[in-house]
């Protein structure tokens, strides 16, 4: 039986999700964060280059690879994200036609490689067909950026307080200027208008699993 692929618009933006086969726990230290942040980061532009190749490269070359890559188009515009021992979420913009299908096989077929050599495994890693769900309205932004941001302390992975230095969310990249690598934080600081409003926000729903069912259909699980 075939798996249906989601037909993704460009220009549309969507909450990305998908896991682990299994739930094998895959995101499980600051090392593989690490090592998925550089995938993401290298992989949201069109590489000419894998990046195991471009490490190859001698260091002059591969700045100047980088410098030019990146006066290039995105192909996705990345608002939050969550690296969940078992799973990941995004919530991003497709700018190029295919843009969210070639960014999410790029970074999921590189960690997996990854993975498994570093720890002698075999086979995939993902479940092979991503969920997507798109974003029709500023208010689905708006709460599906803070159910993203909000997955660790809902699991009990992180008091809401220490969220705020949390690294496997994007939730302190918009408190902290100095973090933030790729996220773009205009539309919530434009909701928001400052830091503080942010924290509100996300603080006063920390509930919010207790009322998934109010806004189920735009979530995920």
């Amino acid at each position: 039986m075939t798996t249906q692929r989601p037909i993704l618009s460009v220009g549309e933006i969507y909450h990305i999700f998908n896991k682990s086969i299994a739930n094998q726990s895959i995101f499980n230290s600051l090392e593989n964060l690490k090592r998925i942040l550089i995938l993401v980061d290298y992989y949201r532009f069109n590489q000419r280059i894998k990046l195991s190749k471009f490490y190859t490269l001698p260091s002059l070359i591969q700045q100047s690879y980088l410098k030019e890559i990146r006066k290039t188009k995105l192909l996705i515009d990345i608002y939050a994200f969550s690296f969940m021992p078992n799973h990941y979420h995004f919530l991003l913009k497709q700018l190029e036609k295919n843009a969210v299908r070639q960014f999410i096989s790029n970074i999921q077929n590189s960690y997996s490689k990854s993975f498994n050599l570093i720890n002698e495994r075999e086979g995939s890693l993902f479940l092979h067909s991503f969920k997507s769900k798109i974003i029709y309205n500023e208010e689905a932004f708006i709460h599906v950026c803070r159910y993203i941001h909000l997955n660790p302390v809902m699991s009990h992975s992180s008091e809401f307080e220490q969220l705020k230095t949390y690294p496997f969310t994007s939730y302190s990249w918009y408190l902290n200027n100095n973090l933030n690598r790729f996220v773009n934080t205009d539309l919530i600081m434009n909701r928001f208008k400052t830091k503080n409003n942010i924290i509100k926000f996300h603080k006063n729903q920390v509930d919010y699993q207790r009322r998934l069912k109010e806004i189920k259909d735009l979530l995920m699980e």
